[in-house]
């Protein structure tokens, strides 16, 4: 029988940009938009059977969530393992703690002894029975410097050699942790990492310190059916012997993530089949996150009706219940003949306006041409210079007044 695994990671509950209050509920839209997607994960898990749920860290976005948002993730870890479904959490950076004696915001579920729920704390191998057999896997969690540092050697170190010290510290563990395993038994390394390779979109943002860079041939070992990832946002497969996969977030953070597809891995092993040569399908499953749109626009010199330009570029966009960025591009001559009232309108069917931008192209430097400036004095080029740029007549005046006294402060010296 085939062993069925739902990896994913990355749930970051807690983020909250962009958002505005659910009359609804009280909370922000954002939060309901991360348990959404959350939702529809739980949703196949349990109604396809799933016989692993494997999640590679990063449960919320702070390391000291709020009751709320630990009450909703909660509910769907009770709901997966209500279903029958062990579920397998690794310790990510944000489930970290800066202090080393306090609890990860994982650890409650040790306290709870929720059945068939393990946390992913140290790294080390842990043994987990499925319905259809027992599956082993090499936990890879979020690492303090000083898990794997003495104190005294890391005060030594530049953060550049630090990394470089949990690197090979790491690289050893899971070396040892392979050589270990059973070979009868399926193996899996789930890691919250960031793997050489990998690329990255707008989660830069969202990583708490400098990070520790693992060669891919690090974990991709003979003795692994599959690697599971979390930390970096991006879905993507670095390697197929044995996949190294990321899963990436459930939800776009920012406009980084726009184009990003999100969602989870569903993969499955055949126990049977001979070490490192298990897995018999892999797929990632889209879930329906949020939309981040940007809409460019640019408005010419000539265009008579800039704001009409503008409103008609929008509509030529699907805006509804999206997040929207809007950016013009224009010359200053047309900036004062845009109307906000009118673009707001536009983009009011939007869940949320991030941001409406002005990019001005060019900047007009009026020059009297040819022989017309030729002869003048600079009071008269002056003069000229205002007329054609239609200054009001007290401000001209004004200028040239002060233009004289210039000029004459110029000769007495």
């Amino acid at each position: 029988m085939l062993v069925r695994i739902l990896h994913f990671a990355d749930v970051h509950i807690g983020v909250e940009n962009y958002s505005k209050l659910d009359p609804k509920t009280g909370l922000s839209t954002r939060l309901g938009d991360f348990l959404e997607t959350f939702d529809q994960l739980v949703d196949y898990a349990i109604e396809s059977k799933i016989d692993l749920a494997l999640f590679c860290g990063d449960a919320y976005k702070s390391r000291d969530p709020s009751q709320t948002h630990q009450r909703e993730f909660a509910k769907r870890i009770v709901r997966l393992s209500s279903a029958g479904i062990p579920t397998f959490l690794l310790v990510g950076n944000h489930d970290t703690p800066n202090i080393a004696s306090r609890a990860t915001s994982l650890d409650i579920y040790h306290t709870l002894d929720v059945p068939r729920v393990t946390i992913g704390d140290a790294p080390k191998t842990y043994t987990i029975d499925t319905p259809k057999g027992p599956i082993q896997i090499i936990a890879v969690p979020w690492v303090r410097r000083s898990q794997l540092l003495a104190r005294d050697e890391s005060r030594k170190l530049t953060p550049e050699q630090i990394n470089e010290n949990i690197q090979e510290s790491l690289t050893r563990i899971i070396q040892n942790n392979a050589q270990s395993l059973d070979p009868e038994i399926p193996a899996i390394l789930a890691g919250h990492v960031t793997v050489s390779q990998a690329t990255t979109s707008s989660e830069q943002s969202m990583m708490l310190g400098r990070d520790h860079v693992l060669l891919k041939s690090a974990v991709t070992l003979p003795q692994l059916d599959y690697v599971a990832l979390g930390h970096i946002h991006k879905h993507q497969i670095l390697g197929m012997l044995p996949h190294v996969v990321y899963a990436g977030s459930l939800q776009r953070i920012d406009f980084g993530e726009e184009n990003d597809d999100k969602g989870y891995c569903v993969v499955e092993l055949d126990p049977s089949a001979l070490q490192g040569d298990r897995m018999t399908s892999f797929e990632f499953k889209q879930v329906e996150p949020r939309r981040f749109l940007t809409i460019d626009v640019k408005v010419d010199a000539s265009d008579d009706n800039p704001t009409g330009a503008v409103v008609s570029a929008i509509q030529r966009h699907y805006v509804d219940d999206a997040i929207v960025r809007l950016k013009i591009s224009m010359p200053v001559t047309q900036e004062a003949h845009l109307s906000d009232g009118d673009i707001q309108e536009a983009l009011s069917p939007a869940h949320f306006v991030a941001s409406i931008s002005h990019e001005i192209t060019e900047r007009p430097r009026t020059r009297l041409a040819g022989a017309y400036g030729r002869g003048l004095s600079p009071q008269q080029a002056l003069r000229r210079y205002l007329d054609s740029r239609q200054t009001a007549p007290d401000r001209a005046d004004a200028l040239q007044q002060r233009a004289d006294e210039l000029i004459a402060e110029q000769g007495t010296e």
